[in-house]
């Protein structure tokens, strides 16, 4: 079974982010992933993942104004030059942090800017980023995010984010597959999942409806967790959920469908 990787971003939240660390790995986390390191000191961090023995799975290249409701430039073409500085940024973090793998948010369409143009915008900034981040052995990703959640968020589909990849044409480029989102706009979960799993360098989960711990929704978890295990992932497994009550409360799950 794929190992499982703490969102700190989402759960621990009842404590201070620099102290989820300890909390993820004396639950049982092996690994950790989160939004944005850029707010702390990368020694700081780099301690806080040695002393607990744990693995930086995932962050994310900068996003914008996260506070203000911008959820990544990526696709925006005034800030091309902005986003270059970031992919600098996120390689100095993930380096630091020994993080192998850093996903790239394409943002929401801004007023006024067409779909064509926010596509190429993306693209190019995709093939400045990739070698970039391959030259410090660090892989790229791009997430489809829902549009329910995110409403006018560019990249929404997972035949939407292939094809993009496709089109960049790098070795570096791969796909983030969060189940929640995939579920929301196109379902297909375990035959997408089949299908494309040469392509993706990362999975996420969240149950449907809410968002919650695996287990509380809709989605088959038991049965899904067992086909990617079947299917032969070997990468981690990013739990992005929001507990529904506290985060200890709810981890039961993942002995319950894993078992």
């Amino acid at each position: 079974m794929p190992q499982f990787a703490a969102n700190l971003s989402m759960l621990f939240t009842e404590v201070n982010f620099l102290d989820r660390f300890k909390a993820a790995a004396q639950a049982g986390f092996k690994g950790v992933e989160y939004l944005f390191p850029y707010a702390y000191n990368k020694a700081e961090l780099a301690q806080c993942l040695k002393d607990n023995s744990l693995t930086q799975v995932l962050h994310n290249l900068p996003a914008g104004d996260w506070e203000s409701g911008e959820r990544g430039i990526a696709c925006h073409p005034d800030r091309v030059s902005e986003f270059e500085d970031g992919v600098a940024r996120a390689i100095e973090y993930a380096s630091a942090l020994g993080c192998r793998t850093v996903n790239c948010l394409a943002g929401k369409v801004p007023e006024g800017v067409s779909q064509a143009d926010a596509h190429k915008t993306f693209v190019d900034n995709l093939r400045y980023a990739a070698p970039k981040l391959k030259a410090a052995g660090i892989r790229l990703l791009i997430e489809p995010i829902n549009t329910f959640d995110i409403p006018g968020f560019f990249l929404s589909r997972t035949d939407q984010a292939l094809a993009i990849i496709s089109e960049v044409g790098s070795d570096n480029l791969a796909l983030q597959y969060d189940i929640y989102h995939a579920q929301r706009m196109e379902g297909e979960l375990a035959n997408t999942l089949s299908t494309h799993l040469n392509q993706i360098g990362h999975i996420q989960l969240a149950d449907n409806p809410g968002r919650n711990e695996p287990g509380t929704g809709e989605i088959n978890y038991a049965w899904l967790l067992r086909h990617i295990d079947q299917i032969g992932y070997q990468g981690w497994i990013g739990c992005e959920y929001k507990p529904a009550a506290k985060t200890q409360d709810g981890l039961g799950w993942i002995q319950a469908l894993t078992a």
